[in-house]
């Protein structure tokens, strides 16, 4: 089983994501995810500086990098910068949206098809395969016995080796998206003119319930989970029903350590205790998503 980095969810300054991404080329991740997927007005990397800064990571490591694209699509403008960066020339595309889907159809290349495509059933499998698809990113709210049955119903069909199997294992979880922008109306500013605030919640703005729980993460038109997902302890199950790929999130330094950890679960499994008040598996187990199994 190999290890991801995914794209990270959220805004940061110029200089800081690409002090990021130079740390992940010395990271053990096998793949590194990156691009703007969550809001277009985030324009501190533009389309052309992520194509530049994801072919400078590919030529300098022989890591797989893959150039992700935005999951809602608003306006012709974004569709412009869509085509763009499918037609980069070299690099993988992860498509979070249908469109996305369309384009590299028609340019007959392969892609990733992200947690974002609402991919449930083995008649969607098919039809993402048939369009090209090459790597599959399980929805995060699906669990691990969903997955199971899934895979050896591709395997009945004869289709489970024309496509990877990645799953989201560690981070913040994408849950929702809207066109409005949550940031901004937390700071009571309209959409129009958010004034670019969410680079100001460099890991999201915190929400708690009444009962001041933590139940989300605001990120621009995102809503994630409050807790981060991990399943850490679930490679052994993982690697044993036949996924190929475990994502970890790149939403903070802390993405590292997890790389290094997840990796050891391969060699000598070891149980590791989630804490309860910032981390999550219950997904995966079929229960309740903010809960611990």
């Amino acid at each position: 089983m190999k290890f991801s980095l995914g794209p990270s969810l959220f805004f940061w300054p110029k200089n800081d994501v690409e002090a990021y991404y130079q740390q992940a080329l010395t990271s053990k991740a096998d793949i590194i995810y990156l691009g703007e997927t969550v809001c277009s007005k985030r324009r501190e990397l533009r389309a052309k500086d992520w194509i530049n800064l994801a072919k400078e990571l590919a030529s300098n490591s022989n890591k797989q990098i893959v150039l992700s694209t935005m999951t809602l699509l608003e306006s012709p403008a974004e569709i412009q910068t869509l085509r763009r960066l499918c037609a980069n020339g070299e690099l993988l595309i992860e498509a979070n949206d249908l469109s996305a889907v369309q384009m590299m159809h028609e340019q007959q290349l392969p892609f990733v098809a992200g947690p974002a495509i609402n991919c449930y059933n083995i008649a969607t499998l098919k039809v993402l395969i048939k369009q090209g698809m090459s790597r599959w990113v399980m929805p995060v709210e699906l669990s691990g016995d969903w997955l199971k049955t899934l895979l050896q119903q591709a395997e009945q069909e004869n289709i489970r080796k024309q496509f990877e199997c990645e799953v989201f294992a560690w981070g913040y979880m994408p849950l929702a998206y809207s066109a409005r922008c949550f940031t901004a109306r937390s700071e009571d500013r309209p959409k129009d003119d958010c004034q670019y605030c969410c680079i100001n919640y460099p890991q999201g703005r915190k929400m708690n319930s009444r009962e001041g729980e933590r139940v989300f993460i605001l990120n621009g038109i995102q809503t994630m989970s409050g807790y981060q997902y991990n399943l850490v302890n679930e490679v052994p199950e993982m690697a044993s029903i036949g996924v190929d790929i475990a994502r970890i999130s790149a939403d903070s330094e802390q993405a590292f350590t997890m790389l290094d950890r997840f990796g050891k679960q391969l060699v000598q499994a070891e149980k590791y205790p989630l804490d309860g008040v910032e981390e999550c598996n219950g997904y995966w187990h079929k229960i309740a998503g903010m809960s611990v199994a």
